[in-house]
């Protein structure tokens, strides 16, 4: 945690505006930060527990607009959760969770006491291509649910996923909720062109799923793909209803991502659909 903040404005027990060492207007968030401080005392770091310091401007300014819409009590439950979140990681997050995932839990919670579910039609595809995260948002649903008594859908951990992949990686949710579409897309094609019903808890689909990952991580950093033309001979005419399978999924990828894919990348793609394909 950095130090020497000199408080300028509390705008509840949970957060206060402060001014650095630098000179730099920052917002301190952490439970019970602005409990019985005062504007122009330096912040007593002792009696704070952890707290989070935003301060990209943009961030500052989407925060304090949401600050009104948000009950006091669910910040500093927020807080508790964040802090969860960055202590399973032992990580620093992107300040940003701190707007996004309020944002959405706060809204999440209000639709539930509406009767209103949202459905999240890539719930097993954030689970698979993101199990770190995804084992972490199940404990932060049940601190939540257990917090305020509510009983927040299973949904919800998919979305919650989504939010602490985005704040260690930089990535927009909305980025990352178009992989898991996209990864959906790919595995109904699969599923069309070899006449087949993948097991969503099997084996073969995580390793599917994560091998498809891979590649486009691969594609997007334009990491070298070792080629192998003997084993893509001996694929191409032993299998060739997968070969042509794996370049039709490239397709999609490279239309969806425009991106290029190495052609090595068919290879490998092509032994996982064979292992898919009936026997």
């Amino acid at each position: 945690m950095n130090g020497g903040f000199e408080i300028k404005k509390i705008l509840n027990n949970n957060v206060v505006i402060a001014i650095s060492e630098q000179g730099n207007e920052v917002i301190l968030t952490g439970k019970g930060i602005g409990f019985n401080q005062k504007q122009g005392e330096r912040l007593d770091e002792s009696r704070v527990d952890k707290y989070f310091v935003l301060i990209d401007k943009h961030e500052q300014e989407q925060y304090k607009l949401l600050l009104p819409h948000v009950p006091e009590s669910f910040i500093g439950i927020m807080n508790e959760t964040i802090s969860l979140i960055s202590d399973k990681l032992n990580a620093e997050l992107d300040e940003h969770i701190h707007v996004s995932l309020t944002d959405h839990l706060s809204f999440a919670i209000k639709r539930l006491s509406q009767g209103l579910d949202v459905k999240n039609p890539f719930l097993v595809e954030t689970q698979t291509m993101y199990p770190k995260e995804y084992t972490i948002a199940e404990e932060v649903i049940q601190h939540i649910n257990h917090k305020l008594d509510v009983a927040l859908p299973d949904g919800e951990i998919g979305f919650v996923a989504l939010h602490i992949h985005s704040a260690i990686t930089n990535r927009s949710v909305g980025e990352l909720n178009k992989y898991s579409a996209l990864m959906s897309q790919l595995v109904n094609v699969i599923e069309e062109s070899l006449h087949i019903d993948i097991d969503r808890t099997g084996v073969d689909y995580l390793r599917l799923v994560r091998h498809l990952r891979h590649a486009i991580e691969r594609s997007e950093s334009n990491q070298p793909v070792e080629a192998h033309e003997r084993l893509e001979k001996v694929l191409k005419e032993e299998y060739p209803m997968c070969y042509n399978l794996s370049w039709k999924l490239i397709k999609i990828m490279q239309k969806d991502l425009r991106t290029n894919f190495p052609d090595a990348e068919a290879v490998y793609l092509t032994m996982h659909l064979q292992r898919l394909s009936p026997k």
